[in-house]
C-alpha cells in the first residue's frame, strides 16, 4: 500500500497531459504578463494596513527590517520555485512539484492545503475590498443597508453583498480567458502602484528626523501566555517572545509575512506561459523584488512621517497623511487600497482554480471538472463552482479569525516545495532545468528551517484548524482519490499486460 501512496507522477507524462486537446489550458503569457500578476497579488492589505500594526506593536520604526526579513524567507522559497515551475510548466503549482517529487498522498496532501489557502484567501480580501468601497461610499454620502453590507455589523441576518458580487465579477472574467484577466490585471496594478510611490514620493517630504528615535526600541516583553491564541512555539517552550528590541523584529516578521503571500500562485500559471523555462524564474522573482523594495520604502517612510507611536492600525498609510494636514492623500490611497484588491482577489482565486484543475486531470477529483471552455480554453467549470462557493462564503462569514489559515497554508506549501528540489535534484539529475536554484541543498535547508520557524509563531488555535482541514482531506483521498487515481489506473493497466498470459497457451 505505502508504494501506491508514494507513487510519483513522472515529470515527462505530467507535461505530456497538458497536450491533450480537451485538458490543454491556452499558451498566452508573458514574462511581464507574470511579473504583473506576482505584483498583482502581493501589494495589498499588507501595505496598506499591516505597517501601522506591526510599527506600533512589535518593532517600531523598524518595521522596514521585518519587511525585509520576510522578503528574504520568501525569496529562499522563490529560487525553489523557480527551478520547478522552469521544470515541470504545469498548472497546479506545488501540487505538481510534489507529485513529481513525493509521491501522490504527499501531492494530494499540499494540493488540499493550497485548495483551503487560495480559498480563504479570495474570500478574506474580498471581505476587505468591500470594507474599503463601504468607507468611501460613506464619505459620499451613500450608505448600504445594514443586512447587506459588512457581515460584522449586521444584527441577525446579514450578507456582504459587495464582497460576494466581486469574486463572481472576478469568476466572470477568468472564465472568459487568462489574456483579458491579463490585461485587466495590468491596468489595475498600474493604479496600485502609482499610489504606492505616490505614498513613498510625497510622504518623503513630511519626514521628521525625530520620529526615527530610536530606530529599534527598546525591547519589552510579553507576558505569558495560556490560550490557544498564543504562538505555539511559546506553549510548546515555555519561551516569550518579545516585542521590539532585535527580536521584536522577528516576531514582526511573522508578522507582515502576511503581506508577501502571493508570489506563489504565479507558479500556477506556467502551463498558460508561452516561454515557461524562461519567463516563470523572471515573473517569479522579479515581482518579490519589486514588492519588498516598495515595502521597505512605504515602511521607511511611514514612520518617518508619524512617531511609531501614533500610527493607526486600521488605515496607518491615509491616517498619516491626516496627521500631517494633507487629507486629499488620505482619500487617494483609500481609493488605490480598493482598486488594488480587486487583483488580489482575482489572482488567489485563479491559483484556487487552475490547482483544482490540475487535481482534477489527475483523478484525484472528478473528471469532469478538467475539461476546459471549448471556445476560451479555460477550466470553465471548477472556476465557476470555485466562484460561487467562495462567494457564499465571503457574504455570509466573517473570516477574520481564519485569515491565519491562509498563511500556515503558504509556509507549509514552501516547506514541501524546498524539500521537493532536494528529492528531484537526487532522483531525476538528467532534467533539463532552465533555472537551478543555486547553493543546493543549503538554500532549501534554508527555506525549511525559516518556513517552519514563522509556522511555529502562528497561534496554537490556526495550528489545531489546520490539522482539522487537513485531516478532512486524508479522509477525502481514500475514500475517493486514491481509487480514482489516473496514475493508479495507468500503474494497474500496465501490471495487467505483463501479468496476462500469451496468446495460445505459448511459453513467454
Amino acid at each position: 500500500m505505502s508504494s501506491t501512496l508514494f507513487r510519483t507522477k513522472k515529470v515527462e507524462q505530467s507535461i505530456l497531459d497538458t497536450e491533450e486537446p480537451e485538458h490543454a489550458l491556452k499558451k498566452s503569457l508573458s514574462a511581464l504578463d507574470l511579473t504583473v500578476f506576482g505584483v498583482g497579488v502581493i501589494i495589498g492589505t499588507g501595505i496598506f494596513v499591516l505597517t501601522g500594526t506591526v510599527a506600533k506593536n512589535n518593532a517600531g520604526p523598524s518595521v522596514a527590517l521585518a519587511f525585509a526579513a520576510a522578503g528574504v524567507v520568501c525569496a529562499l522559497a522563490a529560487l525553489c520555485y523557480a527551478e520547478f515551475a522552469s521544470t515541470v510548466p504545469v498548472a497546479g503549482s506545488a501540487y505538481t512539484f510534489s507529485y513529481a517529487s513525493l509521491g501522490e498522498l504527499p501531492a494530494w496532501i499540499i494540493g488540499w492545503d493550497l485548495v483551503l489557502e487560495f480559498a480563504l484567501g479570495t474570500a478574506v480580501v474580498a471581505v476587505g475590498w468591500s470594507g474599503y468601497v463601504q468607507s468611501l461610499m460613506d464619505n459620499a454620502g451613500w450608505e448600504l443597508p445594514a443586512a447587506l453590507g459588512s457581515r460584522e455589523g449586521a444584527d441577525g441576518f446579514g450578507f456582504d453583498i459587495l464582497a460576494a458580487a466581486l469574486v463572481l465579477v472576478l469568476t466572470a472574467i477568468l472564465v472568459l480567458g487568462m489574456k483579458l484577466s491579463a490585461r485587466i490585471t495590468s491596468l489595475v496594478v498600474a493604479i496600485k502602484v502609482t499610489v504606492v510611490l505616490v505614498v513613498i514620493i510625497a510622504g518623503a517630504f513630511f519626514i521628521k528626523g525625530e520620529n526615527y528615535d530610536p530606530f529599534i526600541p527598546k525591547a519589552q516583553d510579553v507576558p505569558p501566555g495560556e490560550s490557544l491564541q498564543a504562538p505555539l512555539i511559546q506553549l510548546i517552550f515555555g519561551w516569550a517572545p518579545s516585542n521590539f528590541g532585535v527580536m521584536g523584529i522577528f516576531t514582526a516578521a511573522s508578522v507582515v509575512f502576511f503581506a508577501f503571500i502571493g508570489f506563489d500562485v504565479v507558479a500556477t500559471a506556467a502551463e498558460e506561459t508561452r516561454n515557461p523555462q524562461r519567463d516563470m524564474p523572471r515573473g517569479i522573482l522579479g515581482s518579490l523584488v519589486i514588492c519588498t523594495a516598495l515595502y521597505v520604502a512605504v515602511s521607511i517612510v511611514v514612520t518617518g512621517m508619524q512617531h511609531y507611536s501614533e500610527l493607526s492600525v486600521d488605515a496607518p498609510l491615509a491616517d498619516a497623511f491626516k496627521a500631517t494636514g494633507h487629507p486629499w492623500y488620505a482619500g487617494f490611497i483609500s481609493f488605490g487600497a480598493a482598486v488594488g484588491l480587486t487583483t488580489v482577489c482575482m489572482i488567489l482565486l485563479l491559483g484556487q482554480t487552475r490547482v483544482f484543475f490540475a487535481m482534477s486531470r489527475d483523478g484525484l477529483l472528478p473528471r469532469f471538472f478538467s475539461r476546459v471552455h471549448p471556445r476560451f480554453r479555460t477550466p470553465h467549470r471548477p472556476t465557476i463552482l470555485l466562484g460561487v462557493v467562495i462567494a457564499i462564503l465571503a457574504g455570509f462569514t466573517p473570516l477574520n479569525e481564519l485569515a491565519a489559515l491562509v498563511n500556515i497554508g503558504t509556509l507549509f506549501a514552501f516547506v514541501v516545495v524546498a524539500i521537493g528540489v532536494l528529492i528531484l535534484r537526487r532522483t531525476r539529475p538528467d532534467l533539463h532545468r532552465a533555472f537551478r536554484t543555486p547553493w543546493v541543498p543549503f538554500i532549501p535547508i534554508l527555506s525549511v528551517c525559516a518556513s517552519l520557524w514563522l509556522m511555529l509563531n502562528l497561534p496554537a488555535e490556526t495550528w489545531i484548524r489546520f490539522g482539522i482541514w487537513m485531516a478532512a482531506g486524508f479522509l477525502v483521498y481514500f475514500l475517493y482519490g486514491r481509487t480514482h487515481s489516473l496514475l493508479g489506473k495507468r500503474s494497474e493497466t500496465t501490471v495487467d499486460d505483463v501479468l496476462k498470459p500469451p496468446p495460445n497457451g505459448e511459453t513467454p
